[in-house]
């Protein structure tokens, strides 16, 4: 085969657009690859002034290109990205190659293109999800932020990054790990620990104390994950949200909490103490008074106790975790019946059942059973059971007690605001249902068969299916 025929085949198979256009920009030759790109048959459009196919946006500057090019006294080359429009009257993004190299056998001057439609269109998308993301990040308050895997280049950072941390982002630019300087001394172990987790392919939740500029009184909570790709991790993104308030909050409710409880103790010992002192001589009438007095008391120390759990609760940011719920039930009504020997406490437990909660949902069963008892008219009949549905696992406290008020139950609910009048309800009650709001589940209260049925609904996770158990 012939040179020349070989390099012709060649032509008409590569993927790229190849013509030679005259001086004047006219059609001399296209190959087969125009045929495939833009749905030319290529014949027609020998003697086609090329200039007349791009969009009129990019038309003076492609021409002024070519020119330059093809005017130039030296070998010169020029690359350019611009509209063609196709066959079908849409247009494609071609990225030109044009050269002065020429001869009398070629007849003009040879130009390659390439489609990059595809890259184009990518690319704009990219760069209008960046714009988008851009603004979306200088409105919020939290620190967004994207690291590499070896925490060697920060990727993007946004401008809440200098109010919280007291840095600004051209310095973390420059050294990405010198945001390690804005936290707190003490921290710093903790932190360096998180980013060698992360970098691991864990992710990481932390507070930690930042802004030297503030005594390092910004307490932050960062919340990141790593970008995993191919089993190695190429990007580290997460966001940190400035918690000070709730920090300063947390940290006066147990101070007031501390200081309530340890003056309501040594107040009701001394109200206790003299109550018992007096019930000892007292006649029939005084000693009922003083029985009561001692009662309330009693109560009151019981109420700050159940205080002490619910701040504890509130304040420790305790996680849900997977509980076998059989085991943590049987346990809660073993701790009531030798509390409550009177009373009988029944169970209907499956083999097995799991749910996703806190550790405190023993408490919250405790606390029904024993409120239960407490309200009990005469000898307390209560049955404990589990039941299990598609998503969740219900576990029902069921009693023989008269009705809970509805004042009671509206408030728990959210259907009855808390007002001057009707300010509270049983402590214990609040404590059930904050461990159930915390644990993604809920409570509900029915009336049934001459007795109150209180249900904690927590998600369920899934166990192998065991028969039912009662005793």
């Amino acid at each position: 085969m012939e040179q020349d025929s070989r390099s012709s085949i060649l032509l008409e198979y590569t993927q790229d657009k190849i013509v030679i256009v005259d001086e004047d920009g006219r059609f001399a030759y296209a190959n087969d690859a125009t045929e495939r790109i833009l749905g030319y048959d290529p014949a027609s459009l020998v003697g086609e002034n090329v200039f007349e196919f791009v969009h009129p946006e990019s038309r003076d500057q492609v021409r002024a290109v070519f020119e330059r090019v093809i005017g130039a006294t030296e070998v010169e080359t020029a690359t350019e990205q611009y509209r063609f429009r196709a066959a079908d009257g849409s247009w494609r993004w071609l990225e030109s190659r044009f050269s002065n190299v020429t001869d009398e056998s070629l007849g003009g001057y040879v130009v390659t293109s390439r489609d990059i439609t595809t890259q184009v269109e990518s690319r704009r998308e990219r760069d209008e999800m960046a714009r988008h993301l851009d603004e979306l990040t200088r409105t919020v308050s939290d620190v967004m932020w994207m690291f590499s895997g070896d925490w060697d280049e920060l990727l993007f950072v946004n401008p809440a990054f200098e109010e919280i941390y007291g840095m600004s982002v051209e310095r973390l630019e420059g050294n990405p790990r010198e945001f390690l300087s804005a936290v707190h001394p003490e921290d710093v172990p903790m932190v360096e620990e998180g980013l060698d987790r992360l970098s691991a392919g864990e992710p990481i939740d932390m507070e930690y104390r930042v802004n030297a500029s503030r005594d390092y009184g910004t307490w932050v909570w960062v919340s990141a994950e790593p970008v995993v790709k191919d089993g190695d991790v190429v990007r580290i993104v997460g966001f940190a949200r400035d918690i000070t308030d709730r920090r300063r909050r947390e940290r006066q409710l147990a101070v007031m909490d501390n200081l309530l409880r340890h003056n309501i103790r040594n107040s009701m010992n001394v109200i206790l103490g003299n109550a018992e002192f007096l019930a000892r001589d007292a006649d029939e009438p005084t000693a009922e008074r003083v029985e009561l007095i001692r009662h309330t008391g009693e109560n009151l120390v019981d109420s700050a106790d159940k205080q002490r759990e619910i701040i504890e609760l509130l304040t420790d940011h305790p996680e849900p975790i997977s509980i076998d719920l059989v085991e943590a039930v049987g346990g809660a009504v073993e701790s009531a019946r030798v509390r409550h020997p009177d009373a009988s406490i029944g169970t209907d437990l499956p083999a097995s059942a799991s749910g996703f909660t806190l550790r405190e949902i023993r408490a919250a069963v405790i606390e029904l059973v024993d409120n239960a008892v407490r309200h009990a008219d005469g000898p307390a009949d209560i049955t404990v059971r589990i039941r299990e549905h598609d998503e969740r696992v219900r576990v029902e406290v069921r009693d023989s007690c008269p009705p809970i008020p509805e004042t009671e139950i509206g408030v728990l609910t959210g259907d009855r605001e808390m007002t001057a009048v009707y300010h509270t309800t049983g402590i214990g009650l609040w404590l059930v249902y904050w461990i159930l709001d915390l644990s993604d589940g809920f409570v509900t209260f029915e009336r049934q068969n001459d007795g109150n049925v209180v249900s904690l609904v927590v998600p369920r996770v899934e166990t192998d299916a065991g028969a039912e158990r009662s005793d």
